[in-house]
């Protein structure tokens, strides 16, 4: 699947950002090799991904893919770093 870019707004971005994050070093993680599980909402297809960024900062993400004019966009829903039980289950898979 081709994604065409970032969903960001008003919206998701202040939730994605509280913790301290930019939108520059959340989509970094999608450039390099995440690990992607699915999410557990019960009313939208949410996923949740796991990765470094440039930096080598260790962030988790909650995201959703949306169609918007035709193009597949990731949408983060929230963000932050990674707690250290993550961060082994990342290094164990990557």
């Amino acid at each position: 699947m081709k994604i065409a870019g970032f969903d960001w707004d008003n919206g998701n971005w202040p939730k994605c950002g509280k913790h301290g994050l930019t939108q520059t070093e959340i989509e970094e993680i999608f450039a390099g090799t995440p690990a992607v599980l699915a999410d557990p909402f019960p009313e939208e297809a949410r996923m949740r991904a796991i990765g470094k960024s440039a930096a080598g900062r260790y962030v988790f993400v909650v995201f959703m893919l949306r169609e918007i004019d035709g193009q597949t966009k990731l949408r983060p829903i929230s963000a932050r770093y990674m707690h250290q039980k993550e961060i082994a289950h990342y290094e164990g898979t990557s």
